[in-house]
């Protein structure tokens, strides 16, 4: 039986996908999970609805690729070694996504879809893990092993709740304070 030879994809559908996952991801960060539909996408990028039912046959398909255009999109600040400073750097960096009201939209959406679709809890676990990727580099960095996921959620749980539940702005003192508070009770590596 001979092989098939499978070549680069075709310019017009890298395109093609490149323009409607952008539209995609702009719309969900814009205006939310149940405004991302595929005529609205299709409207953004200038595609038919067929084309994006032909790529992405469910919603949960082509949020799935908006949200890992997101996530492939995200930034982390540089780190320099130094653990309060990183961390200061980093969870200023988070509040301000937060404060902006996008990303706490979209968590929000997919927060409720996630407790009936496993795809929705896939999406849910991606989007936490980019969003934490910076602070639980810095923590795993210092502390030790045991340490990193309870100071993560203390660090990550205090920006979260002050951003979103409280409305409230996220101070340089009110970081310096989680900071030292949720590390007063970790182990540095090394000690």
């Amino acid at each position: 039986m001979a092989k098939l030879s499978v070549g680069p994809e075709d310019p017009r559908v890298a395109r093609t996908r490149r323009d409607v996952i952008r539209a995609s991801a702009a719309s969900l960060l814009e205006d939310g999970w149940e405004a991302t539909t595929h005529a609205e996408v299709a409207r953004r990028a200038g595609y038919s609805k067929a084309t994006i039912y032909a790529h992405w046959p469910t919603p949960v398909d082509l949020m799935r690729d908006a949200i890992a255009q997101i996530c492939d999109d995200a930034t982390h600040p540089p780190t320099s070694g130094n653990l309060h400073e990183d961390l200061h750097d980093s969870l200023t960096a988070l509040a301000l996504t937060l404060s902006e009201g996008r990303y706490d939209r979209l968590m929000a959406s997919v927060i409720e879809r996630a407790g009936h679709d496993e795809g929705a809890r896939d999406l849910r676990d991606r989007l936490y893990q980019t969003a934490t990727t910076g602070v639980r580099g810095i923590l795993g960095a210092h502390l030790q092993p045991g340490d990193v996921e309870p100071c993560l959620a203390m660090l990550v749980g205090a920006v979260l709740v002050r951003a979103t539940y409280e409305g409230e702005a996220v101070t340089p003192a009110f970081i310096t304070d989680i900071i030292d508070r949720a590390l007063d009770r970790t182990t540095l590596r090394g000690s």
